[in-house]
């Protein structure tokens, strides 16, 4: 079991096609994995049982040509899953079982993917550390005592510890990038619109998109590859020609030119992301490429910006949760003290303080004064990346400001919690595509990620200097499996 788990993606999936192992042996391995893990709180709903049967109907009649032959799969519980419970970590879904496929899992099946299972979340993805989740948080692999990161923590845990060969987060401010460097892994936010939003729970509409994690950069870029593709039933996807990005990966990135931001030296940071900033910096050169300084000078507007605009998208979004049609219901004495008590008591601390927060600032006298005025700071952070890539390439930051925090930590401070996702936001602002790759280890041997931030739909580029830089760094992860009874 432990060498088939061991196994990264294009590892499994040349196994399977040479009829090495089988997709029953590789599913069956995975969730005897799950099964000893229950202390890590990754999974929500488990969907094992008919996981096993998919397994054995592929095997009986393979089709090798899909991209991922009989590879069992868990995701974030973000996205709905016809027949499977969806609940986005939240009490007020909790018996919500959808009728329908989210897109970007259903080209998962299509392409002989099989659901293993849904995978713990912040609710509506409203958290940098997985601990507003009605389901309890999420623990990491690298130690009991750490957050795995948010939203996607879940997703980022299951895949750090092998429950899992690959998974699927959403990033709405930094979801996937944050817990990825948190937990040693890969995560892709692709471009905004490169993959479809139908089916997904909405947080902010503007800045929500799906991407891949994976514990390589290969995998990432296949995984890309399945998950992006133009959908008529998302009025915000985009139709542009989508690579083979896996095939096309190379570590040849010699003349290109990446930029490496002076607005990203914020006051307190720790000397170990420094450090890691300054030999990505070295890796960077080693790889042939060069490196230019250059100014985002409204970087230190994308953090207010955000926490403005997201949650008066999310007060909208969440307006649909009023116990009448589908969710928690709480009896009242009336229509209008039903929808008071089913969403006091079905949404978390978290939700209501972002639904508050977008409701004051959508409010009449207040909405030119702060959610317009963040609107037109948006594009001018926009535009602060519309101009550096007249000259560069790509960029080059730290993906967060510390290590993994402790679980606790940050709970009863929601402006410090907040201040995580400070090298993430903009990119989500301007609707770029970021990744986070494992980079080091501090001196307590947590991992730490470096982000490097793409041109729009240019993540065939981006996944090139990720695969060299790397190549270069050769990160091994530091897992002692404690979980494991």
């Amino acid at each position: 079991m432990n060498d088939i788990i061991s196994q990264n993606l294009t590892v499994l999936i040349k196994n399977i096609k040479d009829k090495k192992i089988s997709s029953e042996e590789v599913t069956k391995s995975f969730i005897k994995k799950a099964e000893k893990a229950k202390t890590l709180n990754c999974y929500i709903t488990e969907d094992f049982d008919s996981a096993i049967q998919k397994a054995k109907k592929f095997d009986s009649k393979p089709n090798f040509k899909c991209k991922l032959p009989g590879i069992p799969i868990a995701v974030k519980d973000l996205f709905c899953t016809n027949g499977v419970k969806t609940t986005a970590g939240s009490k007020i879904l909790n018996n919500f079982i959808p009728t329908y496929e989210s897109t970007v899992t259903q080209n998962l099946w299509n392409e002989g993917g099989i659901l293993l299972g849904k995978l713990n979340c912040d609710e509506f993805a409203m958290g940098s550390s997985n601990e507003t989740s009605f389901f309890g948080n999420v623990q990491s692999p690298i130690d009991k005592n750490l957050v795995p990161g948010g939203s996607s923590g879940g997703s980022a845990s299951a895949l750090a510890s092998n429950l899992t060969p690959i998974t699927i987060g959403t990033d709405t401010g930094g979801s996937i990038r944050q817990p990825a460097s948190f937990t040693g892994t890969v995560g892709l936010k692709p471009t905004y619109g490169s993959c479809s939003r139908y089916g997904i729970v909405a947080f902010a509409s503007s800045l929500d998109q799906a991407g891949p994690m994976a514990k390589n950069v290969k995998d990432c870029a296949l995984l890309h590859e399945v998950i992006s593709s133009y959908d008529s039933k998302d009025s915000t996807s985009i139709d542009f020609k989508r690579n083979n990005y896996s095939e096309l990966l190379t570590t040849n990135i010699k003349g290109k030119k990446i930029g490496i931001p002076k607005e990203y030296r914020v006051d307190g940071m720790p000397i170990e992301i420094e450090d890691l900033w300054t030999k990505g910096i070295e890796y960077i050169k080693e790889c042939g490429a060069t490196t230019m300084d250059i100014s985002l000078p409204h970087t230190s507007y994308a953090l207010p910006t955000y926490y403005i605009v997201a949650p008066a998208e999310a007060s909208s979004n969440l307006a649909r949760y009023d116990g009448v049609k589908y969710g928690f219901r709480s009896e009242g004495e009336n229509l209008i003290d039903m929808y008071e008590r089913t969403r006091s008591e079905g949404f978390g601390n978290e939700v209501k303080r972002r639904i508050m927060i977008g409701t004051y600032v959508l409010s009449s006298g207040y909405y030119d004064a702060y959610y317009l005025k963040a609107q037109k700071v948006r594009k001018l952070i926009k535009s602060d990346f519309d101009e550096a890539y007249k000259k560069v390439d790509a960029i080059l930051t730290p993906s967060t400001p510390s290590s993994a925090f402790k679980i606790g930590e940050k709970t009863n401070d929601p402006v410090s919690m907040y201040l995580n996702d400070i090298f993430t936001v903009p990119v989500n602002l301007a609707g770029l595509p970021g990744i986070s790759i494992p980079a080091g280890l501090d001196k307590k041997g947590y991992p730490l990620g470096l982000q490097i931030i793409g041109k729009a739909f240019d993540e065939q580029n981006l996944l090139n200097i990720a695969h060299a830089m790397e190549e270069k760094i050769n990160f091994k992860n530091n897992i002692k499996e404690w979980w494991i009874k």
